[in-house]
């Protein structure tokens, strides 16, 4: 029987700036205190969060890092988790690096990144026969060039990696990143006929199906979630469709049964930040889906996820075992 949950893909560090507020170009901004480092990415914070929530959980990381000290930091900050198997990990080249720049006036945060040894993880990187997950959860698409190239037989080589996991048994889980342009359209599709659970948010499931979640104005459509989780359905996704946004959860599962989760009522005050709150959210739903849990008990773990990241200005530093996680919801739920 296979065990644990394998994450893999983006392996990040972090830099964050505070700022006094963005400039216009040519111009300066003030940078408000000292910057500080972190680990980032799909496969760092997913890990962390799991290994958080239960640390009893057998876990893989998968990815590619540098020969650098970057790495070295990745690693450091991952070895702590004794549950969390890091002897997948390849190390060559230079380590993928976000400078972010975190706006005092707005609370908003712009992002400046390098892919570095990141954009070379491919199907080559994965040890199949060591790999002995339940589930392969892959982010991001969009941001791993090499899974991002085209497939003759398959669409997108994150296409055929996917189809490989299931034909090992594997079930399958992906996560996209945000961007705009008509590459969505290209590369997104062709996994999701591969994936049992899909967990992104509302602008990349707009992006993805076409159909009007948010508009320019900021203004959400709850009304249409179901038709874009049922689209998702049609595309391929076989098990959930997870919607996730600042609102809340939405998600549909393989009979048809649609739940929308809101989010935690939050007091003033409460949010630190919100760096990491979508992989806390996916994080939450994975281990909903490893334990065996409903729909609808899973998306209630994922907002109480997102509200404990929520409470820290890190990606993962917030999130707390599974019962302080789950006792969010008798403080703040609704």
């Amino acid at each position: 029987m296979k065990k644990g949950i394998c994450i893999a893909g983006n392996m990040i560090v972090d830099v964050t700036y505070p700022i006094e507020g963005w400039p216009r170009e040519s111009e300066l901004a003030r940078i408000t205190g000292s910057a500080t480092r972190s680990v980032g990415g799909a496969v760092c914070n997913v890990v962390t969060d799991l290994a958080r929530l239960d640390e009893t959980l057998p876990l893989y990381a998968l990815g590619v890092i540098g020969e650098d000290q970057e790495g070295d930091f990745i690693l450091e900050q991952l070895r702590p988790y004794r549950r969390v198997d890091l002897s997948l990990v390849k190390r060559q080249g230079v380590t993928a690096f976000t400078s972010v720049m975190s706006s005092d006036a707005t609370k908003t945060r712009t992002f400046f990144h390098f892919q570095g040894a990141n954009a070379s993880f491919d199907e080559s990187c994965m040890d199949w026969e060591r790999v002995e997950a339940d589930i392969l959860h892959v982010g991001y698409i969009l941001v791993l060039d090499a899974l991002d190239q085209e497939d003759e037989e398959y669409g997108t080589k994150m296409a055929r990696l996917l189809h490989h996991a299931q034909s090992r048994g594997i079930r399958t889980s992906i996560d996209v990143a945000s961007e705009t342009g008509d590459r969505f359209q290209r590369l997104v599709p062709p996994a999701l006929k591969y994936t049992d659970y899909c967990v992104i948010n509302e602008l990349e499931a707009q992006q993805v199906t076409g159909i009007l979640l948010r508009d320019s104005k900021g203004q959400l459509y709850p009304e249409h979630m179901q038709a874009a989780l049922e689209q998702m359905g049609k595309l391929g996704v076989s098990t959930w469709a997870v919607i996730h946004c600042p609102e809340g959860g939405f998600g549909m599962d393989s009979r048809g049964n649609y739940i929308c989760q809101d989010s935690l009522q939050l007091p003033e005050g409460y949010i630190r930040g919100t760096v990491g709150a979508g992989d806390a959210f996916c994080s939450g739903v994975l281990y909903g889906a490893y334990q065996g849990w409903s729909l609808a008990e899973s998306l209630r773990l994922a907002v109480c996820a997102a509200g404990a990241s929520l409470s820290e200005a890190g990606a993962s530093e917030g999130m707390r075992p599974l019962a302080e996680v789950l006792e969010l919801w008798e403080k703040f739920g609704r």
